[in-house]
This record gives structure tokens, sequence and C-alpha cells, in this order.
């Protein structure tokens, strides 16, 4: 599929904010047939939807196919706006609601609700308050963003230093706390198969907000009373590794998460958990070399067959 010829793009308008006028961008499979199950898709942080391979798979096994591009992110992101920037990750709810009405009144069958790292945070606390929650069916999660990759003195610094400063200065902002390392294995013109906007997703990534550093500690916080009703798969790579210079290492491990925080937290979202480890991915596990995201796609499809 051709991410320029296979999808439409629809701008949702949405509740003005703190900043002003507020768009997402919903985003939809021209293969889709609107009579069958549906999935919904929200990417990560300093990232937008530019995965056609993914839509794909699923329009080949009878999944119709969706995503958001999130507000200030990707193709919503407008000119006024900082990007990624938010106080409450329940800002994200509206476009979510929106996309999951949209869906339902299309096709009146199941729809699952996939999230990858930040998007699997917000599809995660979506599940729990969101008010579309109950017309979804399963929660997928690609390396959920459940907590911050640091030692526990360093979230106690972030988190209260992010609070603090940010009260002062709402837009107090950290330069490159990305390690590029990901990001270039990634794209095609570093070490990875993959093109993408780097308007969009830069390498070395957008400035990390101090607001939203303490939004997402809060949101993780909010997990610790977790009660999804649906099933939930939560799915992570073999091992995870810190890096701040590209090596080959950097293709095979999650260089931006700790899978164990992510295997503790994500045991505890529900009664119906599934924690499926794909052994040598990467931190998108979709984005991965062919033969793990394959494997990927197989065990994640064979759980969903039993969603009937």
């Amino acid at each position: 599929m051709n991410l320029d010829t296979d999808f439409t793009f629809k701008t949702l308008q949405l509740t003005p904010d703190y900043e002003g006028e507020v768009t997402a961008t919903f985003i939809s499979s021209n293969r889709n047939l609107r009579t069958r199950k549906s999935v919904l898709y929200l990417h990560g942080y300093n990232d937008y939807f530019f995965h056609p391979h993914l839509a794909e798979k699923f329009n080949d096994n009878s999944i119709d196919f969706y995503a958001l591009d999130l507000r200030k992110y990707g193709r919503s992101l407008l000119k006024h706006q900082h990007p990624n920037y938010c106080k409450n990750i329940e800002e994200y709810f509206e476009e979510i609601s929106i996309a999951i009405t949209e869906i339902d009144n299309r096709s009146r069958n199941q729809i699952y609700l996939l999230g990858h790292s930040t998007g699997g945070l917000i599809a995660s606390n979506y599940m729990n308050t969101g008010c579309e929650r109950n017309k979804i069916d399963a929660l997928i999660l690609n390396s959920p963003f459940f907590d911050l990759y640091q030692s526990e003195f360093e979230k106690f610094l972030s988190y209260w230093g992010s609070k603090i400063i940010s009260s002062i200065a709402p837009y107090a902002k950290i330069e490159g706390a990305l390690a590029a390392v990901y990001a270039q294995s990634l794209h095609k013109d570093f070490y990875g198969e993959w093109d993408f906007n780097l308007d969009w997703k830069p390498i070395k990534g957008f400035p990390t907000y101090l607001k939203w550093v303490v939004a997402i500690i809060n949101a993780q916080k909010k997990l610790a009373n977790s009660n999804i009703k649906v099933p939930i798969l939560i799915m992570h790579s073999s091992d995870s590794k810190k890096m701040t210079t590209f090596t080959k290492e950097a293709i095979s491990r999650d260089t931006v998460l700790n899978i164990e925080d992510i295997k503790r937290v994500g045991a505890t979202l529900g009664d119906n958990v599934t924690l499926l480890q794909i052994d040598n991915a990467l931190h998108d596990i979709f984005l991965s070399p062919k033969p793990v995201r394959d494997s990927a796609f197989d065990k994640m499809l064979s759980w969903l067959s039993k969603m009937e």
C-alpha cells in the first residue's frame, strides 16, 4: 500500500484549547469494507502515522484499518502550536472518541484499539475512563510507555523538577532529551528501512516540554488503579538497553523503554492480560526487521482470531 494514494485523511476540527485552534487527522485505509471488524491505531511520542504496511496486514486479514495523527502531531500540527505539547493526556480523548464513534457508525462490528508507546499509555487510560470505551472489544499495546526508563531517584527528580519549573514557565523544555539512536535505527538514511517526514518525526526529536513530562507521569500513576474490562494484549521486545551511540545491538533491542516496566505494569491493567515477548524487536515492534515483525503480526493476529 502507498501512503499517498491508498489512504483518506480527514481533518477533525476539535474544541479550541489554551493555544487556540486544534485539529486531529482521522486516517482510513481505502481498502476498508466498512462491514467488518476494525482497528484504530494510536502512534507514539515524536511520531505520526507512516505505516502503510500495518494497514495492509490488517486489511489482508479481514480487518478494516484506521489511525489518528493526534493533536499537535504530524499532519495535525498547526503553526501556532508547540509540537507534542499537552498538559494532560486526556486532551487526546476528544479525537479518540470521535474516531471510535465514526468507525462504529460505519461498521457496527468489533473495534480494537492499538496503541504504540505513548499511544499505548493514552489508550490504556482511555480504556479506563474514555467516554466511548464500551465500544472497544480488545486493547493491543505495542511497547507501551508505562514508566520512565530511569532509576527511582531520577524519576523523583524528573517529576518534581518538571512540576515546579513548568508551574512557573509552562513552556520550559529540554533539548535533546531523546537519544537519536532509536530514530537512526529506523530511518532509511541511517540504519533502518523506513522513510518518514523528518519535519514531523525528527531524528533528534522535538524539545521535551516539562509540562508534558508531568502529564505523562500523572497518566502512568493513574494506571495503578486500572480496571480495563476487555482482553488486553501487551507486546514487548525480548531485551532493552539504553544507548547513546548506534551499534548493531540497537536493531534488536528496545532502546527507549525498559521491558521490565512494561511487564510489571502491564500485568495489572485488567483481569484478562496476555504478555507477549517478541524476540529481537525494536521499540516499535512493527518497524523491526521483517522476520521479527512478521512473527509479531502472526502472533497478534492469532490472538485476535480468538476475539469472536
